[in-house]
């Protein structure tokens, strides 16, 4: 499987100026910690390449890259997985050769020597690579369907093209600029990582996942190569098939992703999808000649409604399994920031890193160098509410109300009542046919509305047929008479108001807002939660947090495969009788326990963030966010919104706060 977990560097003077190896030296020293197991450069003329290697797989431990193909024609540097193997050596006619004395570089040069261009599209797994074709004189760059793995680039037009794994190898180069880039600061202070290519930093950018970027003297060309088809639809006979469907896909993500020449490591909190890969590891991939797996777990003595060691304890309990576990609550929220900015080169989205850190630091010490978790397997499989809209579009509200009501029954923990789903979906349909002016519809779902929700259909014509069409005037007046007129102009935005207009943040975050509505079907709201700009963004932090302590981390629901697989599934696949993801329920009856099987929530870690963030560092909070002091984000931040915030113990508006704070320090350091 070639080398899965490396770093690449890469420089190519557009200008005619021969590449100075000086220069792809320093990136590759900057990414060190990527691959403590060699170093390679290649370097000819306008082109200089370069990797780090991390040894995980049998392939990886005798792979030397840069690689160069036999004719010399064709040189790769790659940071990949690819997981159809055998495929592709069929494919390619490679069968003279031992498999697995084949590398993934060696096979994704000759897929490009067969298709060209084209070659991502025919390759499963996680990737980055760049590829210098000496013939045509172009430098083409791939990235993976979601962005698993990082790729961020550097271009100044008719001087150089510059490409790393991380951002801190382009700045070894001194003609990269460093300047902020405050449309992403604005961003990422109103939570809304959509943009996939805009980065921090003002001209250096992410390839977008599924694209490939062919860089040549005349200028740079970027292209998509696959996209997830909303329109395709799968078909079985029964709930049964779809589920042995469903198993037989999943299996061979999880087990693409168990090779590895080192120990390998599972995340395992108990829920469904992390218990799930164990389980699926313990049933296909454990044996008698096999160690047994090494499972990671976070556990909770100090905040106990953030435990799960009753739903770990059942799965450890089927053997086959070494457990260690990593304590967060003995932790601060903001642990080694310093060490883990450096690693992140950017303010980060994701709110519990020390977690992730004291699990990645206790697989380092047992010589862990894969890791396995079920991170976003309910994006994947989808929780199904989203077929709520399709009964209410098709008026049946029978079946609204028996969902609805299941939904709350499995979900009262979350819900006060079946209402919640009703103002959320029907009362949305209402509105929209108010606005479509379609008013024979909204009489006829007013009244199955009020059929079997027992509500008035004279209230749900005034407050979601009129108010809605009422000017912004009219019902601003309203709000202030029933006294819901708090300080709505702000919204609890922590974004400095002049600097929000600076920016264009409304007129983006309303193009943010028009991406998701109005949604007409549950597919169509998987297919947005699926190509939303979140996935890759926590991707490549998980991927940089986890590359410091020299893992890689795979993730099985993010496989092609099973990603089609789940959006393909009709509705009922995803929510029956208020189940959310049936498919997956279904498929792991003879792999995990019932009581993990029919789990319909996980516990909530934010009581642990809150305490970890807001209690253990108040010294810090204070000293850096709330006094008059240098810290240079009163530019950025509404001091007045951002001490509310703090007063009621909102963490996650305090997080990104802090977390641009210590960031915008440490730039200036």
């Amino acid at each position: 499987m070639g080398a899965p977990v490396s770093a690449i560097v890469g420089l190519y003077n557009t200008d005619g100026r021969p590449v100075n190896t000086g220069d792809v030296s320093r990136m590759l020293d900057s990414l060190a910690h990527r691959g403590p197991d060699g170093a390679g450069i290649w370097n000819e003329g306008l082109i200089g390449l370069g990797h780090r290697m991390l040894w995980t797989t049998p392939e990886s431990l005798q792979e030397k890259q840069p690689l160069v193909s036999r004719s010399g024609d064709i040189i790769i540097t790659a940071d990949a997985r690819i997981d159809n193997r055998a495929e592709l050596i069929t494919t390619l006619r490679l069968q003279n050769r031992p498999a697995d004395e084949i590398t993934d570089s060696q096979l994704i040069m000759a897929a490009y020597e067969k298709w060209g261009d084209a070659c991502p599209k025919e390759l499963l797994g996680d990737f980055a690579f760049v590829i210098w074709d000496r013939k045509k004189q172009v430098l083409f760059c791939a990235r993976d369907p979601f962005g698993i793995k990082p790729f961020y680039y550097h271009e100044q037009p008719n001087r150089f093209f510059s490409f790393a794994s991380e951002i801190k190898a382009l700045f070894s180069l001194p003609e990269v600029p460093r300047q902020l880039n405050e449309v992403r600061i604005a961003d990422y202070l109103a939570s809304m990582p959509e943009d996939k290519v805009i980065t921090f930093y003002q001209k250096i950018f992410r390839l977008p996942p599924a694209h490939t970027l062919t860089v040549a003297c005349q200028g740079t060309k970027l292209t998509e190569y696959w996209s997830l088809d909303p329109g395709r639809d799968l078909r079985f006979n029964s709930n049964e098939e779809y589920g042995e469907a469903f198993l037989e896909i999943f299996k061979e993500a999880v087990k693409a992703r168990l090779r590895s020449a080192f120990p390998v490591g599972f995340a395992l909190s108990g829920g469904l999808d992390s218990s799930s890969i164990v389980g699926i590891a313990q049933k296909f991939g454990v044996g008698n000649n096999h160690p047994p797996l090494l499972t990671f777990s976070a556990v909770f003595d100090e905040v106990p409604q953030c435990d799960e060691r009753p739903f770990m304890n059942l799965v450890l309990g089927r053997g086959g399994v070494e457990p260690h576990f990593v304590h967060p609550d003995r932790l601060s929220a903001l642990t080694d920031i310093d060490r883990v900015l450096w690693h992140q080169d950017q303010p980060m989205f994701i709110r519990n890193m020390s977690l992730l850190t004291a699990t990645y630091g206790a697989a380092q010490r047992q010589g862990v160098r894969v890791m396995l978790d079920g991170e976003d397997g309910d994006t994947v499989v989808s929780h199904g509410d989203g077929y709520l809209i399709e009964l209410a579009r098709a008026e049946k509200w029978a079946a609204f109300c028996s969902e609805s009501n299941s939904l709350y029954q499995h979900f009262k923990h979350y819900a006060s009542s079946p209402m919640y789903w009703v103002r959320k979906y029907g009362f949305t349909h209402l509105t929209a046919l108010a606005r479509a002016g379609q008013w024979g519809a909204f009489v006829r779902g007013a009244k199955g509305i009020s059929k079997h929700f027992d509500l008035s259909c004279r209230e749900l014509f005034v407050n979601q047929g009129l108010k809605p069409l009422a000017p912004e005037p009219v019902r601003s007046a309203w709000r202030i008479l029933r006294g819901r007129h708090l300080n709505r102009q702000n919204n609890g935005s922590l974004v400095n108001p002049s600097f929000a207009q600076r920016t264009g943040l409304a007129e983006r975050a309303s193009a943010a807002s028009a991406r998701y509505t109005p949604v007409n079907t549950l597919r169509e709201a998987h297919w947005l939660g699926l190509t939303g700009g979140i996935t890759s963004c926590i991707a490549e932090e998980d991927n940089k947090a986890a590359a410091a302590f020299g893992i890689e981390k795979r993730h099985p629901f993010w496989d092609r495969r099973l990603v089609e697989f789940c959006l393909a599934l009709p509705p009922d696949q995803k929510l029956h009788q208020g189940w959310p993801r049936w498919v997956m329920r279904q498929a792991m009856k003879d792999i995990l326990p019932d009581e993990i099987r029919w789990r319909v929530g996980k516990s909530n870690l934010g009581p642990n963030f809150i305490r970890s963030l807001l209690d253990f560092e108040r010294e810090r909070l204070e000293e850096v966010l709330l006094k008059n002091n240098d810290q240079g984000i009163e530019n950025y931040i509404d001091k007045n919104a951002l001490r509310e915030a703090y007063d009621r113990r909102d963490g996650n508006r305090v997080w990104p706060a802090i977390i641009l704070a210590l960031w915008l320090k440490q730039t200036r350091t």
